[in-house]
């Protein structure tokens, strides 16, 4: 009989005061819902609640990161502020359980040269495994190149760069998603299919701009099975040569790209991914606690609670050793330099 798989889940939220008040002030609009919703209470436990739930899903190990958009839509001085206020407390939750919680760096890119800082402090001092950056910073695409010195730092470690996605701009959501009936718009244009889309086309600036040709040797998390771009690489392939990259599309994707499937259960993405990138490039996520429990109209392939995110990777037509790699051995593969007193050689 198999040993039991050991599950990494690689983007698991929370919420802190401090990030609350910061949004409050700067009025930036999370995703969260109400003070009582059961989701926002989730966000807020990083104690015996969370541990339950992850028992119940079935993961071992939570990397704990913000809930989107962190503070990125921050102004800088506050972003600084609330990014190191955020990783000490981070710290100290891992810290509190280390056998259970692991965690992602917040990064405060609106002020680029202290990005990189706190990266390097992150790592170094507080023994994170990389970091959850949101896409864009207010309007700045993830390829600006005042980012340069903060994908140099990360190469530099060798830690991820897990990128989540953030609602679109308001013109976009204005002119694509507004008019729908009974809510519908604003959930299309997030969590239903904005998310993704916007964030996709973070990745493909970064590549056609020539992020990954400066720096070979970033890794970037991508979840939500690849936040669509993985299905349409053989089509958008034709504009490598007019973007005159150093190499096939594709392989930006199987070389500096890891995939993880944030918590949608779909055996069909599952395939696709392992497909195109390989499994020795994909992760295992929940987006702990959006899928946890019954999703409203009960929409199956986001419910990974009741021991789901655990058989779905268990049941995977995957060999013992792939689905071995997938749980938890690409991570420790990824990150495994990274000890609780920074990287090492």
């Amino acid at each position: 009989m198999p040993d039991k798989v050991r599950i990494i889940a690689v983007e698991e939220h929370v919420v802190l005061p401090v990030l609350l008040d910061a949004w409050a002030k700067a009025g930036v609009r999370p995703h969260v819902y109400g003070d009582d919703h059961p989701v926002t209470r989730r966000l807020s436990d990083v104690g015996e609640r969370r541990v339950a739930d992850m028992d119940d899903q079935g993961i071992d190990v939570a990397v704990l990161s913000l809930a989107t958009p962190g503070v990125q839509n921050l102004p800088a001085a506050d972003a600084v502020h609330v990014a190191r206020e955020a990783n000490d407390a981070l710290a100290e939750i891992v810290a509190a359980n280390p056998s259970r919680f692991q965690a992602f760096a917040t990064i405060p890119t609106p002020s680029p040269e202290a990005a990189a800082e706190e990266l390097e402090r992150a790592i170094t001092r507080l023994g994170f495994r990389g970091a959850m950056l949101y896409g864009r910073t207010g309007d700045k695409p993830a390829d600006a190149p005042e980012f340069d010195d903060l994908y140099g730092t990360a190469e530099r470690l060798r830690v991820p760069l897990h990128f989540h996605p953030q609602a679109p701009v308001r013109a976009v959501q204005e002119a694509y998603y507004s008019g729908l009936p009974d809510g519908v718009g604003p959930a299309l244009a997030t969590a239903g299919l904005g998310w993704y889309y916007d964030l996709g086309v973070q990745y493909l600036r970064m590549i056609f701009s020539g992020v990954f040709d400066r720096h070979p040797g970033l890794q970037v998390i991508a979840g939500h099975w690849g936040e669509v771009v993985l299905f349409y690489l053989d089509h958008i392939g034709f504009l490598q040569e007019m973007a005159k990259l150093e190499r096939p599309l594709a392989d930006y994707f199987r070389q500096n790209f890891w995939v993880a499937g944030s918590g949608t259960v779909s055996e069909r993405y599952l395939r696709w991914t392992a497909e195109v990138v390989g499994t020795d490039r994909m992760l295992y996520s929940t987006d702990y606690p959006y899928t946890f429990g019954t999703r409203p109209g009960g929409f199956p392939y986001l419910d990974t609670s009741g021991g789901v995110a655990r058989s779905f990777l268990e049941n995977a037509p995957f060999t013992e050793q792939e689905k071995a790699a997938i749980g938890s051995g690409n991570w420790q593969r990824l990150t495994g330099h990274i000890t609780a007193d920074g990287p090492h050689r």
